[in-house]
């Protein structure tokens, strides 16, 4: 196996690099944003009332239990689309997504002590309203930890699109492993847990910055 790391296989191929990352990201984070955006109210819902809570929550964990190759491979027979598709990763991802936040966003609103929420009502504050302007900037917290996870977890198994020729840096794995390339692999690994680690911080910064109250609370328990 060729092991001239690093040179000269980075600097002839950083333009490919570069390439593959915008994919990977494209192909990871697009379905994270919709899952996010899907699994919001599902959650609401869940926690709401407790019949849909008794469905939902396990539903959740059942999806996220499907091999994710198994699903990359199944959608194409269910909604119609090449095999090459980009959809055939981001549907996947943004089921995983969904799985993975609905219980988050279910717990976090649970959360949210009572209390709190029959001030809101109190002072005259409208369930949309409650929703948008307590609950949910309550329950963020928790959210963004639900999140992180998920958006790793998607970095990771976008990978998996490239044994079905879809881009990305996993693309740059099957193509070193075929040319007998460690170097070509090692990177796109590092670089797959690199990005990831930095949106995860990204994320963590993110969540803290939104939520202020947060550390004021760590601040006095100090």
């Amino acid at each position: 196996m060729n092991v001239d790391w690093p040179w000269p296989w980075l600097p002839r191929n950083v333009d490919k690099i570069a390439d593959a990352t915008g994919q990977h990201l494209y192909l990871a984070l697009l379905p994270v944003l919709f899952g996010l955006i899907i699994s919001i109210p599902l959650g609401w819902a869940a926690s709401r009332w407790p019949a849909v809570r008794l469905v939902l929550v396990p539903l959740a964990g059942v999806l996220y239990t499907i091999p994710s190759l198994a699903l990359i491979t199944l959608v194409p027979l269910l909604i119609g689309t090449k095999i090459i598709d980009p959809l055939n990763v981001q549907v996947p991802l943004a089921i995983y997504t969904v799985a993975l936040l609905v219980r988050s966003v279910t717990d976090a609103l649970l959360a949210v002590p009572r209390e709190v929420t029959a001030a809101a009502t109190a002072v005259g504050f409208k369930p949309t309203k409650r929703f948008l302007s307590v609950e949910l900037p309550l329950a963020i917290p928790v959210i963004v930890a639900g999140l992180r996870v998920a958006t790793v977890s998607a970095m990771s198994l976008t990978a998996v699109g490239a044994l079905i020729g879809i881009g990305g840096l996993g693309s740059l794995i099957t193509e070193g492993f075929r040319r007998n390339n460690a170097v070509e692999m090692v990177i796109s690994i590092a670089l797959i847990v690199v990005i990831a680690l930095i949106i995860d911080a990204l994320l963590l910064l993110g969540g803290k910055l939104i939520t202020p109250w947060t550390r004021a609370r760590q601040g006095v328990g100090r």
